[in-house]
């Protein structure tokens, strides 16, 4: 069974990006801590898609990104207009029609590993009717991935960013089929979530050039300014 994994991605000059990070260290060095943090993830995907099952993708958030060819590497699709919750739907349908399951990823967990995509894509191919979620340690998800058609309200029910969304999530997609959890992770959304990360990204048994990149950049990013309290 072939499986997408779309990383959700916003474009700096394009749209506003880490903007909860900009008070801290700036608004460049948010949006290059955005790239670093897309490209770490891109990197396991690749890993991941090594055996030809796994295909990775741009999600993009803005129209314009995919003609300037500013996210390498991978195929694109468009998130569209909306919600994230009318976003996450809108990719899922497009990639529903291209294989027979679908893997959504945030660019905030730098630390995933490649094992985490193959756990959640073999989950997805052993059964007619199965979901998959890695929560993130803030109350939301790092990932989400399915393997059927999902009614357009199941996507807009949960509220969105806040410290229940993880359950609400699951709540609303409960009807669509069994689940499998992966491991929690913490994303990168303030200054404060900086240490736990770097932390996570150090242990990792082989990290990637990328990821490797990144726990280095948030090291220096550590020292601009310190987390907030």
């Amino acid at each position: 069974m072939s499986c997408a994994v779309a990383i959700f991605v916003k474009t700096p000059q394009l749209s506003a990006v880490k903007t909860r990070l900009w008070p801290g260290i700036g608004r460049r060095q948010a949006e290059r801590l955005h790239c670093a943090s897309a490209a770490a993830v891109r990197s396991v995907v690749a890993q991941a898609g090594a055996n030809g099952t796994i295909r990775g993708y741009w999600a993009l958030a803005e129209a314009a990104a995919a003609s300037a060819a500013f996210w390498p590497g991978l195929a694109h699709v468009e998130q569209g207009e909306g919600s994230l919750g009318e976003r996450m739907a809108s990719v899922y349908r497009q990639l529903r029609e291209l294989h027979a399951g679908v893997i959504l990823v945030g660019a905030d967990a730098p630390q995933l590993q490649a094992d985490m995509l193959l756990q959640a894509a073999a989950w997805l191919a052993e059964g007619p009717a199965r979901l998959t979620l890695g929560r993130a340690a803030d109350g939301g998800f790092w990932l989400f991935g399915g393997n059927r058609d999902i009614a357009t309200p199941a996507w807009l029910e949960p509220r969105y960013s806040e410290a229940a969304t993880a359950d609400e999530f699951v709540r609303a997609m409960d009807a669509f089929g069994d689940w499998c959890e992966l491991a929690s992770l913490q994303d990168i959304d303030t200054l404060a979530d900086f240490a736990a990360v770097r932390a996570q990204l150090q242990a990792l048994p082989a990290a990637t050039v990328e990821q490797q990149g990144i726990c280095d950049l948030l090291a220096e990013l550590a020292t601009i300014a310190e987390p907030c309290t």
